[in-house]
């Protein structure tokens, strides 16, 4: 379903996925083949874990919670900034302080202080999956609404083209 990712990282990420799959309840065919496709993009196919780009873009945004004083005294306390600190990561990027934070309590870990554990492969698989389930994208999957899903991930239809390959591709080889 990923050919461009590498034999390494399918081996990596093949337990983890699969586990957080079957923990957040992404089961039928339809709900898989949209969340791998959809990892698939924004990982670039396993590759990336955290966001390429610095984070500085988020050192201001209030809607993320970066403003809070928790968020500002922890990314300060650690010789950071709050968009650094709290940048994109995991399979489906988890970005801002809010994020982090609500994602944290989900996954039961304390992201707010730790939030490069959303780089290792177990938390960048599980707040994937985490992210699907708090935002009812099954009930998307399940009618064939790809654009839904796509538009609550991304905010948008960035990499459109992209993600329907990795989509009909996915439905293919899980035969739906």
């Amino acid at each position: 379903m990923m050919p461009n990712a590498t034999d390494r990282n399918i081996g990596k990420f093949l337990v983890p996925l699969t586990r957080a799959m079957q923990e957040f309840s992404i089961t039928s065919p339809m709900q898989i083949a949209a969340f791998i496709a959809q990892i698939t993009h924004e990982s670039g196919s396993l590759h990336y874990v955290e966001e390429i780009a610095d984070g500085s873009w988020y050192e201001f945004r209030k809607d993320l919670g970066n403003l809070e004083f928790e968020a500002l005294q922890v990314a300060h306390a650690n010789g950071s900034t709050t968009g650094v600190w709290y940048k994109g990561r995991g399979l489906i990027q988890i970005t801002g302080y809010y994020n982090y934070k609500a994602c944290g309590k989900g996954l039961k870990e304390d992201l707010i202080r730790n939030p490069k554990l959303l780089c290792e492969t177990e938390y960048a698989s599980r707040s994937a999956a985490w992210f699907w389930d708090t935002h009812n994208l099954n009930s998307f999957a399940d009618v064939g609404n790809f654009y839904a899903t796509t538009k609550i991930i991304n905010g948008g239809q960035n990499g459109k083209a992209d993600r329907l390959a990795n989509y009909d591709r996915c439905k293919e080889v899980l035969g739906c």
